[in-house]
């Protein structure tokens, strides 16, 4: 998740690496400014951890690799830190530890980020051409968003509601069973959920 600017510099891509590389926490960057990235919920680690370890099983005989948010994705001046990341084919690396080629990119959605990741980032991520595939998941009832790449600068919106329901990936010839990406989360009720979000 992402906070405010950390500093007020204009930084460039060069600046923005070298410190990076340097820093005990992670940033991401956009257009010159630096963003501290924050700790999510319980509810956000684990649907992450869900996430990583059910595509990790479904693509583990595939020549397919699926990242944690620890691996800096560049796009168009800007670096990002995805939520989860998954790469088919060989992965193209900046310096060991920046990814040029994302297939499918995945972020859980919080109260903070959540207008930033369909909107900012969202617009950034369509200039990867290696991208087939966006898909938000909600962290407070069982919602999946699937941006499934359909032509150079089109996108088909499909949303999954509901543990039943099994999301679709035609370009992965992935089936995406919801109650595997919820198990073990505890969904607030309504009302501790607003209490929750005002805390962060």
């Amino acid at each position: 998740m992402v906070a405010l600017p950390k500093y007020e510099h204009q930084w460039t891509e060069a600046e923005y690496l070298a410190f990076e590389r340097t820093s005990e926490t992670k940033h991401e960057y956009y257009d010159g400014q630096l963003y501290n990235m924050v700790g999510g919920s319980a509810n956000h680690s684990q649907i992450t951890a869900n996430t990583i370890a059910t595509f990790h099983i479904i693509l583990r005989e595939r020549p397919c690799r699926v990242y944690t948010s620890d691996l800096r994705v560049k796009l168009l001046r800007a670096y990002v830190y995805p939520d989860v990341t998954v790469v088919c084919g060989e992965p193209q690396l900046a310096d060991q530890d920046t990814l040029l080629n994302p297939t499918l990119i995945i972020e859980v959605l919080s109260p903070s980020t959540a207008q930033h990741d369909r909107t900012t980032k969202w617009q950034r991520y369509q200039t990867l051409s290696t991208l087939q595939d966006y898909l938000l998941i909600a962290q407070d009832v069982p919602r999946l968003e699937h941006y499934g790449r359909q032509g150079e600068k089109q996108w088909l919106l499909t949303i999954y509601e509901g543990l039943e329901a099994v999301a679709e990936l035609p370009s992965l010839a992935v089936r995406l069973p919801l109650v595997e990406l919820y198990a073990k989360v505890d969904f607030l009720p309504e009302e501790a959920a607003d209490a929750d979000e005002g805390d962060r």
